[in-house]
């Protein structure tokens, strides 16, 4: 499954984790990517869509 959303284009971004130590190891921040059926122009879609667009309302479920 992508790992974008199709509403706000959210996608994976590469960080780092940073012991107290300060040993550092590279880490990915992943979004809570769900796929759902949605209402687009009168038709229901099957589209990847992030939780936090889902709790702002930005797409119907269908």
């Amino acid at each position: 499954m992508s790992k974008v959303c199709t509403v706000c284009s959210k996608h994976p971004v590469a960080g780092r984790n940073v012991s107290h130590s300060h040993r550092v190891t590279p880490r990915m921040f992943r979004p809570n990517i769900q796929k759902v059926t949605v209402v687009v122009d009168g038709c229901t879609k099957k589209m990847n869509v992030c939780t936090k667009c889902l709790k702002a309302r930005k797409v119907q479920r269908g």
